[in-house]
């Protein structure tokens, strides 16, 4: 008998990715579509809904007709970027850009909201403490969140503030033009701080944390529990993309769970790190805590009573295509991907004392600075692109330990198994880079550019009632163990202590540089 399958939407920063996943996992077709993104010299970063749109029918489209499958879809999953903020009207249609997890133009006032006389890490210690035990989390003082973004339409876009009907999540917008109802979960509003998170708390907007963030209720959507049934497809929408019109959509979750349950480390401390556009260390945790100084929390997790630990570097797999569109060969380059690593590979380890710093867009974890900026360090007349190349794919990876040493020191313990997924661990180059750095195994997923629409599409079973997460667990494959080299380690120790004091011995430099570009 055929297995169930499933249509799983990942709405991700760089693009949207639509693929029909078997129930077992497997990706049975997949389609990408390139989004593009707006910067602009003030902090803003946005992106247009209706460009969002058009790629997900189309990729669906486009997967429909690859996979062929003979039975009606089990389910929809949705997943994705999130701490973004898009203005809907009544009919879940946008009125304006999405802004970004990276739009800082609310700073100004989200500074104002969180901090005080005296100020810890930009925030104030009484204003904090609430938050933090309501909540587990609290906005960013830069504004680069949905209470910056709140803030900012209602100050310089009030026309659009004034038309809201709701400010949502990029993933709940998706499942609004699905279905038709705009609806939220604690999942996809947690970095809105608005809800209770402690155990048991019931699933609502907390109206301390609605006044303490200035928001206003009347523009926030409804509220359901994590892995609810938002409903079925609008018919329009079902004979657009081939699918029947009782196809049940569930509400979307953030790629970080997705990510989780894709990798299978769904056990508590079972660890994955994230290459994708930015990137990531994380582990379901049984315990809620918060590290606000390392804009790091452990929120909601995939199962009741569980929580999943939560920080982000602001640039990952980004920081390659950034040195191969804007250094190598622009975006049109003939230079692949796989050429890039395989030039790398022909340098030691070490980069020949090359170290890259990837800062490109600043740093949320475990260091909050927007300031910060990317550099290649001890460049000399002997130094060749493909060691730049190796320069870049270390300085993720020593971005990763960094970020690993801290997230470990908020769990209070190593975790087991550390995971490698997304783009960029589907080069074994990289995946060694990161088990040499690390000084520890590492488990490359199988498919791991595909992890997050596999979790999608199991986060959708999941709540449907199709599948255990036990039965997740032992679905996941494994491709390969990269064990650390002990030379390479050795040749990594140096570089990685100093890659460790740049933050802070720069921040002073990057302030007088950049402090003054963003909130203008």
């Amino acid at each position: 008998m055929q297995q169930r399958w499933y249509l799983a939407i990942d709405l991700g920063t760089g693009g949207a990715k639509v693929a029909v996943v078997a129930g077992d996992g497997q990706v049975l077709a997949g389609a990408f579509r390139s989004i593009d993104t707006t910067h602009s010299a003030d902090g803003g970063a946005e992106q247009d809904p209706e460009q969002w749109w058009q790629a997900i029918t189309d990729a669906a489209r486009e997967v429909m007709l690859a996979a062929a499958q003979g039975t009606d879809c089990a389910g929809i999953g949705i997943t994705g970027q999130w701490g973004s903020t898009v203005a809907v009207d009544s009919g879940g249609r946008a009125l304006a850009p999405c802004l970004l997890w990276s739009d800082r133009r609310g700073g100004p006032w989200s500074q104002q909201l969180v901090g005080g006389a005296v100020r810890v890490a930009g925030y104030g210690p009484t204003r904090i403490a609430r938050w933090l035990r309501l909540a587990g989390g609290a906005p960013s003082p830069a504004g680069a969140d949905p209470t910056g973004h709140a803030q900012f339409l209602q100050r310089r876009r009030p026309d659009i503030y004034a038309a809201a009907h709701a400010l949502i999540e990029p993933m709940d917008y998706v499942g609004a033009r699905l279905t038709g109802r705009i609806a939220a979960t604690p999942a996809s509003m947690v970095l809105s701080w608005l809800t209770d998170n402690r155990p048991d708390a019931p699933v609502a907007y907390h109206a301390t944390l609605t006044r303490l963030a200035g928001r206003d209720t009347t523009k926030l959507a409804e509220l359901v529990p994590t892995g609810s049934v938002l409903g079925t497809l609008q018919p329009s929408v079902a004979e657009l993309i081939g699918l029947n019109p009782a196809t049940p959509v569930v509400c979307g979750a953030p790629d970080l769970h997705t990510a989780a349950i894709g990798a299978g480390a769904v056990a508590d401390f079972a660890g994955h790190i994230a290459i994708s556009t930015t990137a990531w260390v994380s582990a379901p945790v049984p315990f809620k805590k918060t590290d606000v100084t390392r804009q790091m929390a452990s929120i909601p997790g995939v199962r009741s009573g569980s929580y999943l630990i939560a920080n982000n570097h602001e640039t990952g797999g980004a920081a390659l295509r950034w040195l191969r569109e804007s250094i190598i060969g622009g975006p049109d380059s003939e230079i692949d991907y796989d050429q890039l690593t395989a030039l790398a590979a022909t340098v030691p380890a070490g980069s020949g004392g090359v170290i890259f710093c990837p800062w490109l867009n600043g740093e949320r974890s475990p260091v909050e600075d927007h300031n910060l900026r990317a550099s290649f360090l001890n460049v000399s007349l002997s130094t060749t692109r493909a060691h730049l190349i190796r320069a870049v794919l270390e300085g993720v990876a020593y971005n990763a330990r960094w970020l690993l040493e801290a997230t470990e020191k908020f769990a209070g313990r190593p975790l087991d198994g550390l995971r490698l997924l997304g783009g960029g661990a589907q080069s074994d180059l990289w995946c060694q880079i990161h088990a040499d750095v690390i000084g520890r195994p590492i488990h490359q997923v199988a498919d791991p550019i595909n992890v997050n629409v596999r979790g999608a599409a199991w986060f959708a079973a999941l709540h449907l009632g199709h599948v255990t997460l036990d039965e997740i667990s032992r679905l996941t494959p494994t491709a390969r163990v990269f064990q650390p080299d002990p030379t390479a380690s050795s040749a990594h120790s140096g570089l990685y202590a100093e890659f460790t004091r740049l933050a802070a011995s720069q921040r002073s430099m990057y302030k007088r540089l950049n402090g003054s570009q963003h909130h203008s």
